[in-house]
């Protein structure tokens, strides 16, 4: 059996495919947030996601087919297969024997159905504004990045202004006390 149909082949290209695509999205917020990491990390994801690509393109796709239990020799086109109906010419078909074998080909019917209304939603959505909203958002996040510096220095301001306040209370505190003790000799000397 070729490599790519092994099990642990199928497992590892899923876990290459899931974290190469977790590495895109750290890279994407990253370049969202103007992180220094962000490049670079993108950039490997998108090489990694690329590769992965490129080998999923060049292997031969796996041939899982449930209805090849029912139907053996389907994917071969000069198999000589046996419709259902012949099959209980001189019989009548059960309602339980076609349950027991096709409720597993419903199961991936109703799968599919949801699949493809998820895509029928997903290709209704208007992407075209996406470039110029991320424009604004990144606008957005420079300006936000100057307010929060801006308010940064304004407290630095506050704070010395609050210490200046303090060492002004102390003086006058000082400077009452000594015009009290001025005010108490004149009324004794007068």
């Amino acid at each position: 059996m070729a490599f790519y149909k092994q099990k642990w082949f199928k497992y590892l290209k899923n876990l290459i495919i899931g974290v190469g695509a977790s590495v895109v999205m750290m890279g994407a917020l990253g370049k969202i947030n103007s992180e220094p990491w962000g490049g670079p990390m993108i950039t490997a994801g998108l090489t990694t996601e690329a590769l992965i690509f490129l080998m999923l393109g060049l292997l031969p796709p796996d041939e899982d087919y449930y209805w090849d239990k029912l139907y053996p020799g389907l994917g071969d086109y000069n198999a000589k297969i046996t419709p259902l109906t012949s099959v209980g010419a001189s019989k009548p078909l059960d309602s339980e024997f076609v349950q027991n074998n096709l409720q597993d080909m419903l199961k991936e019917m109703q799968t599919m159905s949801r699949s493809l209304a998820s895509l029928k939603a997903l290709q209704e959505v208007d992407f075209s504004k996406t470039k110029d909203h991320l424009q604004a958002m990144d606008g957005f996040y420079s300006k936000m990045v100057v307010a929060m510096k801006n308010l940064s220095e304004t407290a630095d301001d506050t704070k010395q202004y609050k210490e200046s306040i303090a060492a002004l209370n102390r003086n006058l505190s000082s400077l009452n006390s000594v015009y009290g003790n001025v005010l108490s000799a004149f009324k004794a000397g007068v």
